[in-house]
């Protein structure tokens, strides 16, 4: 295996994991897909125990996920963003490569594509940014960073015309009706086509058959 994806998205088969598959596939590499909502990885307990080797010593499911880390030269990194923020799936991940970074910066130099889902621009955009920062310092060579327009969850709950609390008439119009018709296949937007690209390039250039990949900065001022 050469490229890992990992997805922080709960939702079965949903667009961020279908992003995330869609590059593994795209890079003609050897990979293996991780869906977080799988595993116990819970946040970072900052006991220091990882201090000396970098291996976390919390008795959950990340100990195992570092290890395919550890062995790949890819990541694809997909979340979402439930009411703003970063996703807790994809957070407590990052929060736990902390074991990884110190001393020796286990990560570095290894690729990483970033994958958002959410509703407004703005906030994916944020959580892009917070990711980008954090990967800068486990030095790993940020390749891209996509976007994928979310769906609010009220139009398939069963409930989203009737609640006081739906996102419904927020997102669209009050005359709009709760129905998975108004969902956005990831494939019916412009970022299925960029992450294609990218992810043949990424194979590319793993395979030696071009010379450059892009790198991106985080903002830190």
């Amino acid at each position: 295996m050469k490229i890992l994806g990992i997805s922080g998205s709960p939702v079965p088969a949903s667009n961020t994991d279908r992003l995330v598959l869609q590059v593994l596939k795209a890079s003609g590499l050897d990979f293996e897909f991780i869906k977080l909502s799988d595993l116990n990885v819970r946040p970072c307990l900052a006991c220091k125990a990882c201090v000396e080797d970098n291996i976390c010593k919390v008795n959950d499911d990340f100990p195992a996920l570092a290890k395919k880390v550890r062995e790949v030269q890819a990541l694809i990194i997909g979340g979402y963003t439930p009411y703003r923020v970063l996703d807790g799936f994809t957070k407590a991940f990052l929060e736990r490569l902390w074991s990884m970074r110190h001393l020796h910066s286990v990560n570095e130099n290894k690729y990483v594509i970033t994958i958002i889902s959410g509703l407004f621009k703005e906030v994916r955009q944020a959580a892009l940014e917070a990711i980008k920062t954090e990967l800068f310092m486990e030095r790993m060579h940020h390749v891209a960073e996509l976007e994928i327009e979310g769906n609010v969850p009220c139009l398939t709950c069963g409930y989203g015309d009737d609640c006081k609390n739906s996102g419904i008439p927020h997102v669209f119009t009050d005359k709009i009706k709760a129905s998975a018709d108004h969902c956005v296949a990831v494939e019916n937007q412009p970022v299925w086509k960029e992450a294609t690209k990218i992810g043949t390039s990424l194979g590319q250039f793993i395979r030696s058959e071009i010379d450059f990949i892009p790198r991106i900065e985080p903002n830190l001022y």
